[in-house]
């Protein structure tokens, strides 16, 4: 897979957990730590593409 393709798949995945993020936070119930531990996994998603991202250049 070349590294653009996997790029666009890691911001697709990010995208996806942003609007789970979104929608669990509106959640009555939803527990934090569940949160906590999606937005953690959306901030290493993001950090990968970036990382990835500046190999490309």
């Amino acid at each position: 897979m070349p590294l653009s393709s996997h790029i666009e798949e890691l911001k697709k995945k990010h995208l996806t957990l942003s609007q789970q993020v979104e929608d669990a936070q509106r959640a009555p119930g939803m527990p934090d730590a569940e949160i906590s531990a999606m937005k953690k996994q959306k901030l290493r998603l993001k950090e990968e593409i970036e990382r990835l991202t500046s190999e490309l250049v």
